[in-house]
């Protein structure tokens, strides 16, 4: 089976073909194709992959190439993992948003609206070539907004695009292995859109065992979320908020760590990978070695600005492992082999809340089978929850209208409406200040 990734020259490749090597089953991946605008990073990656693949038999084959329609014929599952404007593109997005005093994050708040803008096209003009060379291929998203490019794609693939974010399932993790259970054994009730989710119930043997964790104050502060959120806000809630929620709750003070920060996060992870790409230049230099330096320093400061304003302190060793690769890996053995399971993922909402229509792309839990991801219904959410939840979706739908049709207007609406940008005359001057650094945002007029 042929495995294409899109973005195959980007940093977290790696992750995805280690992965693979210790897949043994039958009907799984033998090939896999990276394709990538930039040819100097597809050969980087590649030799990462190379000296991932020594010594190990049955590794998938690997080839590379910077011709998109040659990457996606034959293709059994697309996984898609494209950066449009690149980190340079994304430290940009930061800095312009903090400059005009709001947020400027990957997928969040006026950074995620400008990644959006420029992303949407092309994801758009990619799903019209998958529809057209490679039909019955499954495309996997991991390209942030995640949600917002997955339902962007789902107009031309319908439900054979299915996003994923390792965010729930790190979270639910987490909260399973403070209060004692095995991840692998419980039902994670989590409700949202991708970064704007919340974890209501976690039910091992039938029993809730939530209740449990908001009445021990020791063990609510003894994870991530619970230094990150406090454990008073999360008592309020009745439920622990996705990590990417910190922004909502907690604004100002996440807006002014970031604009005390010597430097964004995009801008540290710009720098970071040039450093990469630039070292394993040279044919003589271990790649697997720089990728494995470059990696661990990059998990170890996510989300950093975030802990520092909470006082949460340093991320725990169980955290630095990432997740997103297991999980794509499920989805995709669940279709290929009807191996059934039960995963969190970005699908279209077909009924599951009630407050948006059937089409739009929500996260939830979703019964997986060979005939793809299907979402289990939830109880509604609460009121603050289901506003926000709406409120954002609104902006989605704006973001899409905007990069559809190419109106100015409607990109503005989409800033102007994002709880996080709290003027009309900011969102203006956002429009124009991304227009005039970007030039993938000419098209809007």
């Amino acid at each position: 089976m042929r495995l294409t990734i899109l973005g195959g020259g980007g940093f977290r490749v790696p992750l995805v073909y280690g992965a693979l090597l210790g897949d043994r089953a039958e009907g799984r991946v033998t090939e896999v194709v990276l394709h990538d605008l930039d040819a100097g990073r597809l050969s980087a990656v590649t030799r990462v992959l190379a000296e991932q693949a020594a010594g190990q038999p049955g590794a998938p084959a690997v080839r590379s190439t910077t011709d998109l329609d040659e990457a996606l014929r034959g293709a059994g599952f697309v996984f898609s993992a494209i950066r449009v404007g690149g980190l340079q593109g994304r430290a940009a997005d930061e800095r312009v948003a903090l400059a005009r005093g709001v947020l400027g994050q990957e997928t969040v708040g006026a950074g995620g609206i400008a990644y959006g803008l420029r992303t949407v096209p092309v994801a758009d003009a990619i799903a019209r070539r998958v529809a057209r060379l490679a039909p019955d291929a499954w495309v996997i998203n991991f390209t942030n907004p995640a949600g917002l490019v997955t339902e962007a794609m789902s107009r031309h693939l319908g439900d054979r695009v299915i996003g994923i974010c390792d965010s729930p399932v790190g979270l639910g993790r987490r909260i399973a292995r403070v209060l004692g259970a095995d991840p692998r054994e419980a039902w994670i009730d989590y409700v949202g859109l991708n970064h704007l989710g919340w974890v209501r119930g976690l039910r091992v043997a039938g029993r809730d065992e939530l209740p449990r964790l908001f009445a021990d104050p020791a063990l609510l502060g003894s994870f991530e979320e619970g230094r990150l959120f406090g454990a008073d806000w999360l008592r309020a809630l009745g439920a622990v908020p996705n990590e990417y929620l910190h922004y909502y709750y907690f604004g100002r003070e996440t807006v002014r760590a970031y604009q005390e920060a010597e430097k964004t996060r995009g801008a540290f992870l710009r720098d970071q990978q040039a450093r990469f790409y630039e070292e394993v230049r040279d044919p003589a230099a271990p790649a697997l070695d720089a990728w494995n330096r470059t990696r661990a320093e990059r998990e170890a400061t996510y989300m950093a600005e975030n802990r520092e304003a909470a006082g949460a302190g340093e991320r725990e060793a169980d955290d630095l492992s990432g997740g997103y690769e297991k999980v794509a890996l499920a989805l995709m053995r669940a279709i290929a082999r009807d191996e059934r399971t039960t995963l969190i993922l970005n699908v279209r909402n077909r009924g599951t809340l009630s407050a948006l229509d059937s089409e739009a792309v929500v996260e939830v839990p979703c019964l997986v089978d060979a005939n793809g991801a299907h979402p289990v219904s939830v109880a509604p959410l609460p009121g603050h929850a289901t506003g926000l939840v709406c409120s954002v979706k609104a902006v989605e739908r704006e973001v899409l209208a905007a990069a559809g049709s190419g109106s100015r207007a409607a990109a503005v609406k989409a800033f102007a409406l994002h709880p996080l940008v709290d003027s009309v005359n900011i969102a203006r001057a956002l429009v124009e200040d991304y227009t005039e650094v970007h030039p993938g945002l000419a098209y809007l007029k």
